[in-house]
């Protein structure tokens, strides 16, 4: 994986930095994230299983999108980014539900906001060197994968599925955007 220049933060989500993401990750800088929840048209979550070549929880389950921010994009940019390179998928309409805080694991601190859109799943087209395969779950199943432990699954993902679900979780809320789910609304 290239080591991209990613923007350090504070609490407060201000950059008071730059750094390569190797380093940020050795020294627990504090970064930005982005994550996207994707429902299928029979309302069902569009989940990726990472590629066998990511430094964490490769060949994991995870939410439709993962993205770190590169330094100067903002959070929408780095999730419409992270959908046309993971999946393929352009001029998709997402909408913000959260900003959090949240440690991902050993020096892994970042702020992340999660979007939620809706899917054609005709229009996926995921690229082999990120992503293993492409699932869809409804949240009731992936709810009892995670009691089960089941399936390996990335800690961010169940704990935002957590979150999404009313349960506890470790996400440290910022802001909420919106209280409107599609999957709980659907």
């Amino acid at each position: 994986m290239a080591d991209e220049l990613l923007d350090v933060v504070s609490n407060d989500d201000l950059v008071i930095g730059t750094e390569l993401r190797s380093i940020v990750h050795q020294y627990g800088l504090q970064h930005r994230g982005v994550h996207v929840f994707l429902v299928t048209p029979d309302t069902q979550l569009l989940v990726q299983l990472r590629s066998r070549h990511k430094e964490a929880f490769p060949l994991a389950l995870d939410c439709s999108v993962s993205e770190h921010l590169k330094t100067g994009e903002d959070y929408r940019q780095a999730a419409v980014r992270g959908l046309q390179e993971e999946l393929g998928i352009e001029r998709a309409k997402i909408q913000e539900l959260i900003k959090f805080r949240m440690e991902y694991g050993p020096n892994d601190f970042e702020i992340c906001t999660l979007y939620e859109g809706r899917l054609d799943t005709q229009r996926i087209n995921y690229d082999p060197q990120e992503v293993e395969g492409v699932f869809s779950y409804y949240l009731d199943e992936l709810k009892k994968i995670i009691q089960k432990g089941e399936l390996a699954i990335s800690r961010w993902f169940v704990e935002i599925i957590k979150w999404y679900l009313g349960m506890p979780s470790e996400l440290n809320i910022m802001e909420i955007y919106t209280q409107q789910r599609i999957l709980l609304t659907s």
